[in-house]
């Protein structure tokens, strides 16, 4: 990793670090994030997974569309950064560690790897 690329991926683990712990306490069972992408076509290879703890947990946040306001939450503070994403939907997906456990014993390396 570049030191230009390094210093990309800072950024978006600063402003993914505000998301997610603001999303803790606003969100019933949320977990954590985490992000992937190619450096070589960024922005739009950003991938970004929301983990919730359960199925009923993401359920919820759906149905509350506290989604859209957790995917507003990662544009603005992602801008903040200057990276601009032109459809945060394309770049934020949601999971939970009651799927990973079911379908992938846990292994969320092997998980995200399929994204």
């Amino acid at each position: 990793m570049n030191k230009t690329v390094k210093k990309l991926d800072n950024n978006v683990v600063k402003a993914l670090t505000v998301v997610c712990e603001n999303a803790k306490q606003d969100i019933v069972g949320f977990e954590w994030l985490t992000h992937s992408a190619n450096y070589a076509n960024f922005p739009r290879s950003l991938v970004i997974t929301c983990v919730l703890d359960t199925s009923e947990s993401l359920d919820l946040m759906l149905t509350s569309e506290q989604d859209k306001a957790l995917r507003k939450q990662i544009q603005r503070q992602l801008l903040k950064a200057g990276i601009l994403l032109k459809d945060v939907r394309r770049h934020v997906f949601f999971d939970t560690e009651q799927a990973c456990l079911l379908e992938h014993n846990g292994d969320w390396k092997r998980r995200l790897a399929l994204n």
